[in-house]
């Protein structure tokens, strides 16, 4: 798979899940458990289809994939991180564990769409 499509289809998954709180709450909190503080919540929920919205707008032009795999790694190193830190503590259920695997799939097809070449600077 190419970069390009790599952040494409990260960007709609961004897209659409990181807006279901913000489109209906009740229906999110009903898979990943109620929310205490819905402005958490929903400061996510709009920081995700931001991310979601940078990557389908990937430019087919070069250093366009570059800047979208750091958006897309960055994202998917960062919700796992928060959930493998709070699923054990008790503050959100262990179905978040759930999206962080989904995000260790987004970090595996970054990685198998090939990396920066060493003397070219390009992307493969």
């Amino acid at each position: 798979m190419s970069p390009l499509c790599v952040a494409r289809a990260q960007g709609l998954f961004n897209l659409v899940g990181g807006g279901r709180p913000l489109l209906h709450l009740r229906s999110f909190e009903w898979v990943f458990g109620p929310e205490t503080e819905h402005w958490l919540q929903r400061t996510s929920a709009g920081l995700l289809p931001t991310s979601g919205w940078a990557l389908l707008g990937t430019p087919a032009v070069p250093g366009g994939t570059a800047q979208a795999r750091r958006t897309g790694v960055g994202t998917a190193v960062t919700l796992p991180a928060v959930d493998l830190v709070h699923v054990p503590r008790g503050r959100i259920r262990p179905t978040c564990l759930l999206d962080a695997a989904m995000q260790a799939e987004w970090l595996a097809a970054w990685g198998r769409c090939g990396r920066l070449s060493g003397h070219h600077g390009k992307e493969r």
